[in-house]
């Protein structure tokens, strides 16, 4: 059976935007469509990373260690893609019941991976980062976003969960009196923690926006897996119609290849 007779014997009595196109342009158009997709947010990411390096020019620039959570998180959306890609030949094959046993497992993994993503968001946040509020003596409250004065006198460890550097060099610090040095003062004369902790944890605010635009994006692709497990139980994906396996899948590597690129860039290479 090829393409186009499998297509005429899809179930009917649904709204398709493509129907009455040849089922090859139809696909054609349809993978087409989410590569731009992926392009659109490929130029996002990459607007928000190009502003990344060049903020931390000359600033105080908060290095965090990666929490732990975040790299079960890695392993999760890695781990995901083997199912995704067995879900869409399971179909091919013919086995309807397996590809949506295997999208399931997807579906569960990626669960698995915005759990470990907020779980990672509270872990810095424990350590000084994220909203913390101050109390005055008369009960007036003052609220900070990414504080790095929070951050050095949290809980959080210099030289083990943080540092801070400037143009890529970390700064120097004296761990029994708490005071912050120039990268250059190797004999820790001139104490610079006011001008420090005077400056505003730009870093952690990448961070954040970084890991909450991506998860928005993870949302997205969990609710297709939805959409496509409906779709195959109803028939609407069979053996002769994969496409929107094919496409769902091309965007849920995607998204695990760009959290790869955004935990190698926020932890590691910047």
């Amino acid at each position: 059976m090829n393409s186009k007779e499998a297509a005429q014997e899809a179930p009917k009595g649904r709204m398709d935007v493509f129907e009455g196109l040849d089922p090859e342009v139809r696909d054609r158009t349809k993978k087409m469509l989410m590569y731009f997709i992926l392009f659109a947010v490929v130029m996002l990411f990459a607007g928000f990373t190009s502003a990344y390096i060049v903020s931390n020019v000359g600033q105080y620039w908060v290095h965090i260690e990666a929490p732990r959570a975040l790299w079960i998180s890695n392993a999760l959306i890695i781990a995901s893609s083997l199912p995704m890609y067995l879900s869409l030949r399971s179909m091919k094959q013919g086995k309807t019941q397996a590809s949506f046993i295997h999208l399931a497992i997807a579906f569960a993994l990626g669960l698995g991976f915005s759990m470990m993503q907020w779980q990672g968001w509270e872990e810095l946040q424990q350590k000084g980062m994220g909203w913390t509020i101050d109390e005055s003596a008369s009960g007036a409250k003052a609220y900070r976003w990414n504080s790095i004065k929070n951050l050095i006198n949290g809980p959080a460890e210099w030289g083990k969960d943080f540092t801070i550097t400037q143009d890529g060099v970390p700064l120097n610090y004296r761990p029994s009196t708490g005071e912050i040095f120039a990268a250059d003062d190797v004999l820790m004369s001139r104490d610079i923690s006011i001008d420090v902790v005077r400056t505003s944890n730009s870093a952690a605010g990448y961070l954040y926006i970084l890991i909450f635009i991506h998860l928005l994006h993870l949302a997205l692709g969990l609710t297709y897996l939805v959409v496509n497990g409906v779709r195959i139980l109803k028939g609407v994906i069979h053996p002769g119609d994969t496409v929107r396996l094919h496409t769902a899948g091309v965007y849920w590597h995607f998204l695990g290849l760009l959290w790869i690129y955004l935990f190698a860039f926020l932890f590691f290479i910047h």
